[in-house]
């Protein structure tokens, strides 16, 4: 088992104060939006090993069935299949959608065969895998995610009192959703410069003034402030405002189109860069591959939240292989609690203070504050003691998929 080093990544959403308050460090001044956990290239965690700090990435690469387990290197490959985040939005993320292993293998082919960098700006698929995502919040957590009854969508844009939205109204007003959700989607995504700017006037006027669907518009009237002539504006008036109280959770499945607005949380997803943004971002946007991706259908509650387990522990339910994620909340004079490592994890402590023992042959102890972590290989047992919060992060097991 080793204690987890992780880097900070400064992108401009992110807040100034909730990362520093959970780590209890002074705020520097700068946006800090996501603290990294895992062995992902864009970001490895390090841990120190034979007296040097390595990157987790490598250790794995070095010796990845001691690392990871039989089991994992035959269903994922030599590579460590998720990517634990602490997540601090103050503002936010661009609209976006993720794909499914299929599209994001075919997507991937393509762009090499002819002849993309991986690294251009213009690249879609920067791997061939998908990326399933979960965010449990930590603090009230606002977010979009899916898109809301096709009804809700009309009356919402026949209160901005627009004439030129008048065929996209009936048209939502119309059955069944998914064909209308299409064409009124695409249609937003290409709308001209003139169109956008009198979209944007009508929805901060609509957020600003008084009537029953005040609340509602107050989460998109700030939109047209941050992202001005973006398509990705009227896009998301489609897509569902979520509220999270702490504890809960989102799951993001494949096409379902979702942005982060505020809050902090922690985030798992399998290890993939293969994002498609809708809007709300200066970067590359694709709509004809988008198009292809988006899935048109009304999501139901998209809220999750967990379930207690025989072990003690809470899972939040996700219908991925790539990842299980579960919380263990202990209380003083709890009794130590042992977690089974037939699989490699990723334990992070988010409130009080965890304690760490290990079975492995070094027998290591790590003692974990809040936003401190812990990566323990496949084939150790790892027990818990200390009150507080611990996350675990792991593969699912094979039967449960």
């Amino acid at each position: 088992m080793d204690r987890l080093i992780n880097t900070i990544r400064p992108y401009p959403w992110g807040s100034h104060t909730a990362l520093p308050a959970l780590l209890g460090t002074v705020p520097d001044g700068s946006p800090q939006a996501e603290l990294w956990m895992g062995a992902h290239p864009g970001a490895p965690s390090r841990v120190e090993r034979d007296g040097y700090l390595r990157g987790l990435d490598q250790v794995i690469e070095k010796d990845p069935r001691g690392e990871l387990g039989d089991a994992v290197v035959r269903r994922f490959g030599p590579r460590l299949p998720f990517l634990v985040k602490l997540l601090a939005a103050d503002a936010p993320l661009s609209l976006q959608v993720h794909p499914d292993p299929a599209q994001a293998s075919a997507g991937y082919a393509w762009e090499n065969a002819q002849g993309i960098p991986l690294d251009a700006p213009h690249r879609t698929y920067r791997d061939p895998q998908h990326k399933p995502e979960m965010i449990v919040a930590l603090t009230p957590f606002e977010g979009l995610c899916g898109f809301r009854p096709t009804h809700e969508s009309a009356d919402l844009l026949a209160a901005l009192d627009l004439d030129w939205t008048a065929p996209y109204i009936a048209a939502l007003r119309s059955d069944p959703a998914e064909p209308a959700l299409r064409e009124v989607f695409s249609a937003f995504l290409s709308l001209p410069p003139r169109r956008l700017a009198e979209f944007g006037d009508a929805l901060a006027s609509a957020a600003a003034q008084d009537g029953p669907l005040r609340e509602e518009f107050a989460v998109y009237g700030g939109l047209p402030r941050a992202y001005p002539g973006d398509p990705g504006v009227p896009a998301a008036l489609l897509v569902r405002h979520v509220r999270l109280a702490p504890g809960e959770a989102l799951f993001l499945g494949a096409g379902v189109p979702h942005a982060y607005l505020r809050g902090l949380g922690v985030e798992i997803m399998a290890a993939s860069d293969n994002v498609l943004r809708c809007g709300l971002t200066s970067k590359h946007v694709d709509v004809p591959e988008l198009l292809r991706v988006v899935r048109f259908a009304a999501l139901p509650s998209p809220v999750v939240r967990p379930e207690r387990a025989e072990d003690g522990e809470d899972v939040y339910p996700a219908p991925v292989e790539d990842f299980r994620l579960s919380r263990l909340v202990r209380q003083a004079g709890d009794g130590a609690h042992v977690l089974p490592g037939s699989r490699p994890q990723i334990l992070l402590c988010t409130e009080g203070t965890i304690r760490l023992t290990s079975d492995g042959a070094d027998g290591a102890e790590v003692t974990l504050a809040p936003g401190e972590s812990a990566y323990a290989p496949a084939g150790e047992n790892v027990t818990v003691s200390g009150a507080g919060t611990l996350f675990r992060a792991t593969t699912a097991p094979e039967h449960d998929n």
